[in-house]
């Protein structure tokens, strides 16, 4: 088979796509014949060796597929060989098959194609996670989303309009706003690249307290850390609830504790990766929510490009570069 390999830590373009044995499923394991799998920003850090997890050389970046059921290991009851599958690999999934825990999988219905499926669990995963079980997002709250037009940031405005939330979207570009627009948000800001001026952090924060009447933002989703995060959670309103979803900007922000104590806010960490693994059923729970939500045409995940295995680097350099809009994927045949 074929797989994109990860033979020596370092950006995108050191990976390689070479012949390697197909692998075999051990005690409660399943072989998965990859469709698709979805790109994200844990598969760059992984290469990078800047990740929590880290695999041994050569492996396979990529960490969710769907397929079909190809082979079973010893104890593997749940699925049969032929099933159509989404799973979490953590990686190996850039690749014509993968090896996956046989409690990760979750049937994929009919009437949902490999491409979409592929772009669901992580994005999706995290954030009806961070809107339902960390933030308790209510009907009639305002909820801002930083980076709204990325995988998870875009995810997070199609989920909170679903859940009844007036939904401001923040964007560095027209282009990107206007996607959100398409996925429910209600109002959007445009927000300038690279480091922000005290100014320019300023005029952010006042522009959502403007568009929430003074009041400020309900619930705040961040996975973009950086100079954003300051500015965004001064327009959090009282009692608000801020998300900390990740830093794809970069640098880790230093926040001033004062303006939680006096805006009587939480800043919340959200860790899917972790919830998930403590609580395997209230994710499957989660996964399938979503999936019906897909089916009933109430939310549809946005792929904005497919790459095949060939491509997989410039997949990588381009989420790198902040160039995705909605989810990317690599197609595997």
């Amino acid at each position: 088979m074929k797989a994109v390999l990860c033979k020596e830590f370092g950006p995108p373009d050191t990976l390689v796509v070479e012949d390697v044995p197909s692998p075999h499923p051990g005690d409660g394991q399943v072989v998965i014949d990859v469709k698709a799998c979805g790109v994200n920003f844990p598969d760059i850090l992984i290469i990078e060796n800047k990740y929590q997890f880290k695999p041994p050389l050569p492996f396979s970046p990529g960490g969710e597929v769907a397929g079909i059921v190809k082979e079973i290991g010893s104890g593997v009851e749940n699925v049969q060989i032929g099933d159509r599958v989404i799973a979490t690999t953590g990686w190996g999934g850039f690749a014509q098959e993968a090896l996956a825990e046989a409690d990760k999988l979750i049937p994929l219905p009919p009437g949902l194609d490999d491409v979409t499926a592929a772009a669901i669990v992580f994005a999706y995963g995290t954030s009806i996670h961070a809107l339902k079980d960390r933030a308790r997002l209510q009907a009639g709250e305002t909820l801002l989303v930083l980076g709204a037009a990325g995988g998870v940031g875009l995810a997070a405005v199609a989920l909170g309009k679903v859940m009844g939330a007036r939904v401001i979207a923040a964007a560095s570009s027209q282009e990107k706003l206007a996607v959100t627009r398409d996925h429910g948000a209600d109002h959007t800001i445009l927000y300038p690249t690279g480091s922000l001026s005290r100014e320019q952090q300023k005029a952010f924060s006042n522009e959502v307290k403007s568009a929430t009447k003074g009041q400020g933002a309900d619930v705040v989703y961040d996975p973009v850390g950086g100079d954003y995060s300051e500015p965004a959670l001064r327009a959090t309103g009282w009692q608000g609830r801020y998300l900390v979803v990740g830093f794809a900007s970069g640098p880790i922000p230093h926040i001033p504790l004062n303006l939680v104590l006096l805006k009587g806010c939480q800043i919340v960490g959200v860790f899917w990766g972790a919830w998930s693994a403590r609580n395997p059923s209230n994710n499957r729970a989660n996964i399938e929510e979503v999936l019906d939500l897909c089916l009933s045409g109430k939310i549809k995940p946005y792929v904005s490009a497919t790459y095949p295995l060939e491509r997989a680097h410039q997949a990588l350099n381009d989420m790198a570069a902040r160039k995705v809009k909605g989810k990317i994927v690599v197609v595997t045949q």
